[in-house]
């Protein structure tokens, strides 16, 4: 009863059918998150595009200039050189077919998996539980690699993954409440300018059909972008 008190009274903060510019965007989302937690701050993008085609998928990675503020658990799967290297550059768990039975067993205490390309056949033993987890390995998220030191130091330097969803839309977070606005205004550029460059080829007509921010409890505000 009181979140949905706090909500309403957060839709008197602002216009809910207007477009605002990204800073304003942005400072009505932090007006609106009233929790008494640091809010998750979350950038929602429609796409005009048909994600059923494999020439109109978007995905792609980037590194936010300022990071997420979410402390990111590492795995990472290696043996040998590889597996010294991952512990060195601050991967929290490292392992190898060992580490492939924990999770086959139920653990999935980490928030993004590592490995090198000669460890994939083991891997994709667990595929099918990493998967829907979204926390399978792939090249295309630099989650695949030779270099595990370079990998982990992306990840937790707040690199984000953003990828089209069934619906044709991304999901993706920019940020904490207590980055304030012009941190998050920071991400939230970097993040877009990587997704209007990720656009394919075969896309036709309006690309970003709508942008909308929001925090973790507050309701949706939307952003005017033109591309």
């Amino acid at each position: 009863m009181n979140k949905g008190k706090r909500y309403e009274k957060s839709l008197e903060v602002y216009d809910r059918a207007a477009s605002y510019d990204v800073a304003d965007a942005i400072e009505n989302v932090l007006k609106t998150s009233t929790a008494k937690f640091d809010e998750t701050i979350e950038l929602h993008v429609r796409l005009g595009v048909d994600g059923r085609n494999a020439d109109q998928q978007v995905r792609g990675v980037v590194v936010l200039p300022n990071g997420t503020g979410k402390t990111v658990r590492v795995l990472v799967i290696a043996r040998g050189d590889k597996a010294d290297e991952a512990t060195k550059a601050g991967a929290e768990f490292v392992g190898a077919e060992e580490i492939v039975a924990k999770i086959n067993g139920g653990w999935l205490d980490f928030d993004v998996c590592i490995t090198t390309p000669d460890m994939m056949g083991v891997v994709g033993r667990i595929a099918k539980i990493l998967g829907p987890k979204g926390l399978m390995p792939n090249p295309k998220s630099g989650t695949v690699t030779t270099d595990v030191a370079k990998a982990i130091k992306d990840v937790k330097a707040g690199k984000v993954e953003y990828r089209l969803d069934k619906t044709n839309n991304i999901h993706v977070i920019i940020g904490k409440k207590s980055f304030g606005k012009e941190k998050l205004v920071e991400n939230f550029g970097a993040l877009m300018d990587a997704i209007v460059k990720a656009k394919p080829a075969a896309a036709k007509g309006q690309y970003i059909k709508s942008v909308t921010l929001a925090s973790t409890m507050g309701p949706g505000v939307k952003v005017s972008y033109n591309i």
